[in-house]
């Protein structure tokens, strides 16, 4: 993704900068209007709209409604292309300022939809789209994280990286994740919906090649068929030992060679990544025992399944002299960890909210309350706000995704509401979420369109709303 690419405080924002599809004006009584005018909108949901206007109607804060409105609504506005293919919903996801599909943005931008599909055929159809599309993506290349939607684009890493890059990549990094995000929205699609239309043989198949690559990856005889190398000035995007990472010691675990972030590991067992594998591989499972009625299959991806979560109870966890026992970030087998967390998703944060780990689990709190301070590297706290950040856009800049992720994983209301009130302050004046802002200074800020944080946010609005209301008072 765009890395390093700042939008500082220049004044622009006040005269109306346009950045892609956004018009940005100045904040003021009235809330300009920012979002895209129905028009130039490439998806039209009533169900959405409807929950806007119920939003709106209950919602007295201001600045809350003209946040929801923009944001939450975004990705249907800006980043969908749905069309059929051979008679087939086909729909194809952009992050935003970047043309390319990533599998695990692409889930985690529709996924907030689901609760409406029920009520709204033609964005039912959309989904179904995302999730065909992510089939035909993981067939093409299950150790690639984003694609384009035309094999004839070429991508601007072809020159620079060494790695097997097919017609129609984006990016070929490997990250577990990646294969867990299509399995997490097809199964809370068929449990939302009941409907068993995506689920065919051709769906299946991507489910048998997600096993084969994290048996792979587990890297027990060998390397695995995967390795990646980046001419480029910044680490983290290269994998050092000639592509294939530093050695790990194999325990059971299942390698990634990067973070959500995109970001390279540092030592290959990501353990938010293997707790996340582990809620897919069993996910999968009930989905092919019970819709594919393929016993076989079911049985290993649910042996998989217990095999990592084995290794995690064995591995994953470390004795921090402040918190106690919590999750490492990263380790490798030989007793070193990574004790660290990044805001993207899947993060030691965010397991609640992936159905990784109780709320209440005594070593999750431990992790939360050592993520969430001073001892972990990545934590920024300034005049502006205190939250998470990563390697990725560097110190100081904290990502609005780690403060939704911390009132969506929360049980305290007092929390939930220091976090939506911390978000509502730091939009920069643009009327919606950013990829990161300075711990400082909100105006200074990374990717003013990141569809991702701009819906997640609204999940958290609309959760909000329907559970806690008077929090949005």
């Amino acid at each position: 993704m765009n890395r390093k690419t700042f939008i500082q405080n220049t004044g622009l924002l006040g005269a109306g900068l346009a950045v892609g599809k956004f018009s940005f004006a100045q904040s003021s009584g009235n809330f300009p209007t920012v979002r895209v005018p129905a028009s130039q909108r490439n998806f039209k949901s009533a169900a959405i709209e409807n929950a806007i206007k119920t939003f709106q109607a209950k919602v007295k804060n201001k600045e809350l409604s003209w946040l929801f409105e923009n944001c939450f609504p975004n990705t249907l506005d800006t980043t969908v292309f749905y069309t059929e293919q051979n008679g087939k919903p086909d729909t194809y996801v952009i992050t935003g300022d970047i043309d390319a599909m990533w599998l695990r943005d692409s889930s985690a931008q529709v996924f907030p939809y689901l609760q409406f599909s029920k009520d709204d055929e033609a964005l039912h159809k959309l989904i179904i789209g995302v999730i065909n599309k992510q089939v035909h993506f993981i067939l093409k290349d299950p150790y690639a994280n984003a694609f384009y939607n035309d094999d004839a684009k070429v991508s601007k890493w072809k020159e620079s990286d060494k790695t097997d890059m097919k017609p129609g990549i984006h990016e070929r990094k490997w990250e577990i994740d990646s294969l867990c995000y299509p399995i997490r929205l097809a199964w809370h699609f068929w449990k939302n919906t009941g409907d068993i239309t995506p689920f065919d043989a051709t769906w299946k198949e991507s489910v048998a090649l997600t096993l084969k690559t994290f048996k792979e990856q587990q890297r027990k005889e060998n390397q695995g068929p995967y390795s990646f190398q980046r001419k480029t000035e910044y680490a983290t995007d290269g994998i050092p030992m000639n592509g294939y990472g530093y050695p790990v010691k194999p325990n059971g675990l299942i390698c990634s060679m990067f973070r959500p972030s995109d970001d390279a590991t540092i030592f290959a067992y990501l353990i938010p990544s293997n707790l996340f594998a582990v809620v897919s591989l069993k996910q999968a499972a009930e989905m092919v025992s019970k819709i594919s009625k393929d016993a076989k299959l079911a049985a290993e991806l649910t042996a998989l399944a217990t095999e990592v979560e084995a290794a995690l109870e064995k591995n994953a966890t470390v004795i921090h002299p402040q918190f106690g026992k919590l999750y490492a970030y990263e380790i490798n087998g030989y007793g070193s960890s990574v004790l660290m967390d990044d805001a993207n998703v899947p993060s030691l944060l965010g397991l609640p909210y992936l159905g990784a780990v109780a709320k209440g689990d005594a070593i999750y709190t431990n992790t939360r309350n050592f993520v969430w301070s001073k001892e972990n590297p990545f934590f920024f706290k300034g005049t502006a706000a205190e939250g998470i950040g990563g390697p990725h856009v560097g110190l100081d800049m904290i990502w609005p995704m780690s403060l939704i992720m911390r009132a969506l994983t929360s049980g305290n209301d007092n929390e939930i509401k220091q976090c939506i009130t911390t978000l509502q302050k730091t939009h920069g004046d643009t009327g919606f979420m950013h990829e990161s802002f300075h711990k400082d200074d909100p105006k200074n800020f990374t990717r003013p369109w990141f569809a991702w944080a701009n819906t997640l946010y609204g999940e958290l609005l609309w959760k909000t709303y329907n559970e806690k209301p008077h929090l949005l008072a």
